[in-house]
């Protein structure tokens, strides 16, 4: 791509992009079969169509010398959650990781998982390391 900012996905493309990046490279058929626990009223050429169109933006590569066309990322998905968080954080919190954050605390995080990130931020005070004594 020339541009310098990456394309960000929709919603249903991310819901395709979560589906290669946890069964790696698929056929359309395959992504469709995948997609279908979680949506079952879309159909195989809806997903065809939709790959195609994120091939088209970028998102994804295609492997055409096999039939069917098998379709990958064509970002990790570390790399392009990483993206969309530095986005998100500029567009809504004026570039504030600590705003994001705070905001995530009180909205989306539970009880439990707040004292996991307590213990893990008491760990890297000590010097510990992640997940040493961390409890399951």
């Amino acid at each position: 791509m020339s541009t310098a900012a990456s394309p960000k996905p929709t919603a249903a493309e991310l819901d395709l992009l979560r589906i290669l990046w946890r069964h790696g490279p698929c056929s359309a058929r395959q992504a469709h079969e995948a997609l279908r626990l979680d949506r079952p009223e879309i159909s195989e050429a809806n997903v065809l169509r939709q790959l195609q169109l994120m091939h088209g933006k970028g998102l994804l590569t295609r492997d055409e010398g096999q039939r069917p066309h098998v379709y990958a990322a064509a970002q990790a998905q570390d790399k392009l959650q990483s993206q969309l968080l530095k986005d998100m954080a500029f567009k809504l919190f004026g570039g504030s990781g600590k705003a994001l954050i705070m905001a995530a605390l009180r909205t989306q995080v539970s009880a439990q998982e707040r004292d996991e990130i307590a213990q893990l931020l008491q760990q890297g005070e000590h010097g510990d390391k992640p997940g040493k004594g961390r409890r399951s």
